[in-house]
């Protein structure tokens, strides 16, 4: 979702997610706006000069909200492809000579400037480009999953650490840790609202959302610029449906758990939707955690012919039962009833309240940069979830921790 599960960076549409949320009315979240404090030794008023990196769908609709923050300056855009570089420059006044094209168009970003970055590529590149831009001294916005294998999250964790000693923000977007509801909801479970947490399920079901890429890869499936268009349906690229798009569920499982699970079983394959690209179409995977709590996951990318779609999550416990979904109600059933609400507009929600965050953190020097070290966690759980269910046996969380494997896609005939 590179947060792409949906439309993305270099390639994609509009965003899967947004089928399960209603996007009338104004962001619930407000947004935040810069105080008198200095940013990278600005005066009050100033803004922070930012630079986007990947001009999909979703970039391009994520640097919409970058603007009506009110506190950035879109400064500089790059995308491997020409035609979404000038769109995109067009659109926020972008001028030509900071539109940067090719697969280092990224360095010529960060080597022209920029305070921030927002990193909205292909999941696969986010490693690098993330290095790139601590490595150049800006701050970075990172898009979810932070990378496809575990050398790119060790990758990712070691820029983290180099952006804290340099005094950068490094922030990784997901809604659900940003949003009201959900944080009560699982403070509450923390606490002990659902008593002994027993066993748990996870599900992010839904159709396809790279479909309007299946006729270019089936006509021209050796074309290395199509692969790229349609990333999310190359394996290297998106690290999988399990790990570009499920990753919401999973991070939500992961957070509610706190701590790491000790091993995970499971199966997937390409059955019911047309054989394009090498990414699966479902995953089935059972996590278990310490003390014998399990939890099922499933997710689908292909049509349900009626049945209900959603990104959901289950937690029964002992004295209770949380119910939540992406777009929809997050409630605690049981002995400590919390009603909790709606989270309609939540992808928007979302990303508001993470821009504003990103500012702030930037505008106070405060480089704690607490979103990176769980972000990493649930990309790893995904990571573990869809390695033992392409080997369709038991790997435990030990063994993923030691992986050196990585994934690589064909980029050979692409422009640098």
């Amino acid at each position: 979702m590179t947060d792409h599960g949906p439309g993305t960076a270099t390639g994609g549409g509009a965003m899967d997610r947004r089928q399960f949320c209603t996007r009338a009315g104004a962001a619930a979240l407000s947004f935040t706006i810069l105080g008198p404090e200095a940013v990278h030794g600005t005066q009050a008023n100033s803004r922070v000069r930012l630079g986007m990196i990947g001009a999909g769908g979703r970039g391009t609709w994520l640097t919409s909200l970058f603007q009506k923050h009110g506190g950035y300056e879109i400064a500089a855009v790059a995308d491997y492809f020409q035609d979404r570089v000038d769109a995109f420059g067009d659109k926020f006044g972008v001028p030509s000579e900071r539109r940067f094209t090719g697969l280092a168009g990224y360095r010529r970003l960060v080597e022209a400037g920029v305070d921030a970055v927002a990193i909205e590529s292909p999941p696969y590149f986010h490693p690098e480009q993330a290095e790139a831009a601590v490595a150049a001294g800006a701050h970075v916005y990172l898009a979810k999953p932070v990378a496809v294998d575990v050398p790119g999250c060790r990758s990712i964790s070691e820029s983290a650490a180099r952006a804290a000693e340099r005094k950068l923000v490094y922030l990784v977007d997901f809604q659900t840790r940003a949003h009201p509801l959900f944080m009560e909801a699982v403070t509450r479970i923390h606490k002990g609202a659902i008593g002994d947490i027993v066993f748990g399920e996870a599900t992010y079901h839904a159709d396809c959302p790279f479909q309007q890429w299946f006729d270019l890869l089936q006509k021209d499936p050796g074309n290395p610029e199509s692969r790229l268009r349609g990333w999310g349906l190359d394996r290297a690229l998106s690290g999988d449906m399990i790990t570009e798009q499920d990753i919401h569920v999973l991070d939500v499982m992961s957070w509610i758990m706190d701590r790491p699970p000790l091993d995970a079983i499971g199966c997937t394959g390409l059955k019911a939707r047309p054989r394009v690209g090498d990414c699966s179409d479902h995953f089935v995977v059972l996590y278990q955690y310490p003390d014998g709590v399990g939890i099922q996951f499933s997710g689908r990318q292909f049509k349900g012919h009626g049945t209900q779609e959603g990104i959901r999550n289950r937690m029964f416990g002992s004295r209770g039962v949380l119910e939540s979904q992406y777009g929809g109600e997050v409630l605690v059933r049981g002995e400590e009833f919390f009603r909790g609400g709606k989270t309609t507009s939540i992808y928007e929600d979302g990303a508001v309240a993470n821009i504003g965050a990103f500012h702030e953190a930037i505008s106070k020097g405060d480089v704690s940069n607490p979103t990176v070290a769980p972000s990493v966690r649930s990309t790893l759980v995904s990571i573990l979830g869809r390695n033992a269910a392409y080997a369709n046996r038991l790997i435990t969380w030990d063994e993923i921790n030691a992986d050196r494997q990585r994934l690589t896609p064909k980029l050979d005939g692409l422009r640098g």
